[in-house]
């Protein structure tokens, strides 16, 4: 390690597509990684020992539940889930860490999520789960952090409480500030930072106020208004530009079943990692087709959402609060992937008629920003999943060049 490089930890890690940024930007070091989920966990230890040259991967990625932070930090035994560990202390040694980095999952803020919950989400655990990122940041002290979550934390307030105020507020008790009016300041769009894709997103950086050489107010709004802008990318790139080139899969013309599996999509030929279809029924393809044939023509013959609502009423009788159907655009950025893809993707449809499907993960990646020899491992559902909660590398790495200038004029 290049002794100027400024260490950090990564918390609710997923897969890895915050410090897949980070790990670009090299100026920084990553001691320790801590995700909850098998699958992510494999896929990030693969990435960091293949790609990144981590070659202790195995022992600094740990597999753990953040809510137990004591024994995240100080060590655990005989789990009959995570095993044993020596804990982040122990990994850490006489290190300093830098930077923490990380955002709790975001379902519990969700907006969408609220919306379908009976009590909206008032009730969900993860709501606080940023108190366990608080214990880490505590106890590790480090000159800055960085906390990534969705648009809805800004509107979120459980027990009738915003969780914005209580995060500046319990943030500042450990003698850390953030920036007054996030909305204004820390809510980005993906799609200005070269990923191919609209995703809102709240960037918060944590300054430690005993730490930093001038005003926490004064650096802050400097980091927003002029650090981080500089690296905005003026042409946002579109949907053609992340998936054109990758192989066509085009439906058979009946379902065929290999080796006991139902398939729908001919996959021959095509040796790009992650890229295939899930199965889709004889019906969905026709709808599939109809809709991106409307949407390549502009027939516009489903104008709005209610439209949609009816067509997925017809064709499959049952009632929808929500449209289900979403083609995507070639000459725009895709709209938010999201872990709900693990469940169907007809949200995101591919815009190619002739290949009447939705995307596979290794087209849900681009969108993302991820490079094609990322691989996820797991399940088709495993992938979805990671993916649509990973931060998308591209803004994960404009945000960590941004935080190598900030420490260096600040700190």
């Amino acid at each position: 390690m290049n002794d100027c490089k400024y260490n950090t930890i990564d918390l609710f890690a997923g897969c890895g597509g915050l410090s897949e940024g980070f790990e670009k930007c090299n100026f920084f070091h990553s001691l320790a990684f801590v995700e909850w989920e098998k699958q992510p966990c494999l896929t990030l230890t693969k990435r960091l020992k293949k790609k990144w040259n981590y070659k202790n991967s195995d022992e600094i990625v740990l597999q753990f539940d953040m809510q137990r932070t004591e024994e995240l930090i100080y060590g655990w035994e005989s789990d009959n889930i995570y095993g044993n560990n020596t804990g982040l202390k122990t990994i850490v040694g006489d290190k300093v860490v830098d930077l923490i980095i990380g955002g709790p999952p975001c379902q519990a803020y969700s907006i969408a999520g609220r919306v379908r919950d009976e009590n909206g989400m008032q009730d969900d655990y993860r709501n606080f789960l940023f108190e366990s990122y608080l214990k880490i940041v505590k106890q590790f002290n480090p000159k800055v952090f960085v906390f990534e979550n969705v648009e809805g934390i800004l509107s979120a307030n459980p027990d009738g409480i915003s969780i914005i105020e209580r995060i500046a507020d319990d943030f500042n008790k450990i003698g850390y500030k953030i920036i007054d009016n996030l909305r204004k300041y820390a809510l980005l769009n993906a799609a200005d930072y070269g990923v191919p894709q609209n995703r809102k997103r709240v960037i918060i950086i944590g300054v430690d106020i005993n730490q930093i050489q001038t005003s926490p107010d004064f650096a802050l709004v400097d980091f927003y208004s002029n650090i981080l802008p500089s690296f905005i990318d003026k042409k946002q790139k579109t949907v053609k530009d992340a998936l054109l080139d990758l192989p066509k899969i085009y439906p058979f013309n009946s379902i065929k079943r290999v080796n006991g599996k139902k398939l729908s999509h001919n996959v021959n030929g095509s040796n790009v990692l992650n890229h295939f279809p899930r199965f889709h029924s004889e019906r969905d393809i026709e709808i599939f087709e109809e809709l991106a044939i409307d949407k390549k023509e502009k027939s516009n013959k489903y104008p709005n959402s209610q439209a949609l609502i009816e067509l997925y009423y017809q064709k499959t009788g049952k009632q929808s609060n929500f449209h289900k159907y979403h083609v995507l655009e070639l000459e725009k950025p895709s709209n938010t992937i999201p872990a709900h893809l693990y469940k169907d993707g007809l949200r995101h449809i591919h815009p190619d008629p002739d290949q009447a499907r939705s995307i596979t993960p290794r087209e849900a990646a681009r969108l993302q920003g991820f490079d094609d020899d990322f691989e996820f491992l797991g399940s088709m559902g495993d992938q979805f999943k990671m993916i649509g909660n990973a931060v998308p590398p591209p803004l994960a790495e404009s945000v960590a060049h941004a935080i190598n200038i900030f420490i260096k004029k600040y700190f």
